[in-house]
């Protein structure tokens, strides 16, 4: 199975970026799923219930969020009817949506997709640990799904490599999202588990992690408060990473980063 992750996408640059090359790309890279990290599509900040259903139209299988999922109100009652947008798996119980989803694909396979938040710098929320390994219990790799995704929500590298080794040979992929900044760390773990520290986002890298260079900036050097953040509205990179797996054991056998257009060097998989 070929799996393709795309960062963070922010804004209106990232999801028109995304959205104008994932068709092309399902093909040329004989896609099976698509999982997105969306929580900064809408304007930069959250995620509205349109922005997702046009991205789940236009491609994407699965829709990961992270700390900015509550910034757009008009998600929460919708939730429930957007069964392919995932929230993080450890805000507390009883929280609207859900913290995993399994999609099947139109060849009747089956992929878990995982969303949790870190606690190192980020929102004090339940053990994210503990959370992934109530929903491991209820599936089987290789088993009852053909993949499983991972994504790691959190602020520091040292939390989101901790969690590739302890789920290493349990998932087909560990992956980082937030900081916003591509990692150089994709490699295959010892069981089999496909990592990236950070899948970097779909943005315009001319600017702060996505935002304005002049209002971000300026706020650094004065320490005062600045008008609203706005996001970059140039010609988007399009930043993630994709992995192939084995049908057999839901295991990784190849991982590549994944990069299109705007500032960064293009590499484009060559499974």
């Amino acid at each position: 199975m070929r799996l393709l992750f795309l960062g963070d996408i922010v804004g209106r640059s990232g999801r028109d970026a995304v959205l104008a090359g994932l068709k092309g790309w399902r093909e040329q890279l004989s896609l099976d799923m698509v999982v997105a990290n969306a929580e900064n599509a809408s304007h930069g900040f959250g995620l509205s219930p349109q922005i997702a259903r046009d991205l789940l139209d236009g491609g994407v299988d699965a829709i990961t969020l992270g700390n900015h999922a509550w910034d757009r109100k008009d998600l929460i009652g919708q939730l429930d009817q957007l069964p392919a947008v995932v929230r993080p798996a450890n805000y507390p119980e009883g929280t609207p949506g859900h913290g995993s989803c399994v999609v099947t694909l139109p060849c009747g396979r089956k992929v878990l997709v995982i969303n949790v938040m870190g606690r190192v710098f980020m929102d004090a929320l339940d053990d994210p640990f503990r959370a992934v390994d109530t929903i491991l219990a209820k599936h089987r790799l290789g088993g009852t799904i053909h993949a499983a995704v991972l994504d790691v929500h959190a602020e520091t590298t040292s939390e989101k490599m901790g969690f590739g080794h302890l789920y290493d040979g349990r998932v087909s992929l560990v992956v980082g999202t937030h900081t916003h900044v591509p990692t150089a760390d994709h490699r295959i773990l010892k069981g089999g588990t496909a990592y990236q520290t950070d899948a970097g986002m779909c943005g315009d890298y001319d600017s702060v992690i996505g935002m304005e260079k002049e209002n971000a900036i300026r706020k650094m050097l004065k320490k005062v408060p600045t008008d609203r953040f706005q996001p970059a509205g140039g010609k988007a990179t399009v930043s993630g990473l994709m992995v192939e797996t084995d049908d057999a054991t839901g295991l990784a056998i190849r991982v590549c980063p994944f990069r299109q257009g705007g500032d960064l060097l293009s590499s484009m998989p060559n499974f």
